[in-house]
């Protein structure tokens, strides 16, 4: 009895220890990693370099001041559209007390000047009258008569222009009236009644009234990599986007690259510009952030696959088919282009492939 217990102790020790073997080498073995397949698809390809901006008028002019003063009165705000001609703002000059003192000075000295050429014009007419002196002599003596009472006249509008910003003779006061130069919408008026603005002249380029624009004729104005720059050439067209019209896609057509680049950031910029068909459901307004994808290449219906699935080995450029259940082989491909998502195959696809893709992720289901 005793030789049967040992017997059966020792084949249950042998079990464990068989068991227990097996067990670690399952636990150890390495499990299959199960992979998702791709099949390549027919889709549209689109390249294209993205540009960032803003949409500005295409014509923009800044209405300065002709005199120096205060802003008496402004007749208009902006976002009114305006006409040529119409009146912007009144300018109530502030004479310089220096050029007035000036001024006055030569008004006194021209009407002395005319008070002497007076006396003396009525002297020799007299003379001339009584033959004493020829007529020859009373010419002169009108002529400068008369060149005193212009310089006199001269001297008086001369004042008046300092003092009031118009002489007697130009009827009204213009150029204390600041007019618009185009027709447009008024985007800024930086000024305020009551300011003081400076004439605009060869040494200062004077302050600045209002800003007026065309709305009309839109374009946009945005930057690209140097890496793209030399893919682009004039006429091609943009789709663009602004952020504060969502939903919205607008055409433009490219008509202008910068020879000359600009360094951002460490990267080379170039300036594109191109002019915006304006869809007059939607008002555009000025300095909208804008975004533009500029079309480079184009395919339609090509046969593709996603470019996740390629792998690369040197120069060559292979994806992985699935011979049968869990095992693959290398086939290579030639590739045309990408939209930085999905890739154009020229070659070594029919399209009935299954491709090794990313690696299956097993759900877990907890029960709660």
């Amino acid at each position: 009895m005793k030789k049967v217990f040992t017997v059966f102790l020792i084949v249950g020790l042998v079990i464990v220890f068989i068991w227990t073997l097996y067990f670690l080498y399952k636990k150890s073995e390495k499990v299959p990693v199960k992979y998702k397949t791709e099949k390549p698809f027919k889709t549209d390809i689109i390249k294209k370099a993205i540009a960032t901006g803003t949409v500005i008028p295409r014509k923009e002019v800044l209405i300065k001041s002709n005199v120096s003063g205060i802003v008496e009165k402004i007749f208009v705000q902006a976002g009114k559209n305006i006409n040529v001609g119409d009146i912007i703002a009144k300018i109530k000059i502030i004479p310089d007390m220096v050029s007035v003192n000036e001024a006055e000075n030569r008004l006194a000295r021209a009407k002395i000047s005319l008070d002497q050429n007076k006396v003396e014009l009525d002297r020799v007419q007299k003379l001339v009258e009584k033959e004493v002196l020829p007529k020859t002599d009373f010419i002169v003596a009108d002529n400068n008569y008369k060149n005193s009472k212009q310089e006199v006249e001269a001297a008086e509008n001369n004042l008046q222009l300092i003092k009031e910003g118009a002489t007697k003779n130009s009827g009204t006061a213009t150029n204390t009236l600041i007019k618009s130069t185009i027709k447009g919408m008024i985007l800024d008026i930086p000024i305020k009644e009551g300011n003081s603005v400076i004439q605009s002249n060869n040494f200062n380029e004077g302050t600045t009234i209002a800003s007026i624009a065309d709305m009309g004729q839109m374009i946009f104005e945005g930057k690209v990599d140097e890496s793209e720059v030399g893919k682009l050439k004039q006429g091609m067209k943009l789709v663009m986007t602004v952020g504060a019209i969502e939903n919205m896609k607008f055409d433009a057509t490219l008509e202008y690259i910068s020879p000359k680049g600009i360094v951002e950031n460490g990267t080379v910029q170039f300036l594109i510009k191109a002019a915006v068909d304006i869809d007059k459901s939607y008002f555009l307004r000025a300095n909208y952030s804008a975004n533009a994808d500029i079309v480079l290449d184009k395919r339609e219906k090509v046969l593709a696959v996603e470019e996740s699935v390629l792998k690369f080995s040197g120069d060559s450029i292979y994806v992985e088919v699935e011979t049968k259940q869990g095992k693959y082989k290398r086939v290579k491909i030639e590739t045309g282009i990408s939209d930085g998502i999905n890739i154009e195959v020229l070659k070594g696809l029919s399209g009935n492939e299954k491709i090794k893709g990313k690696e299956a992720v097993e759900e877990v289901k907890t029960n709660e």
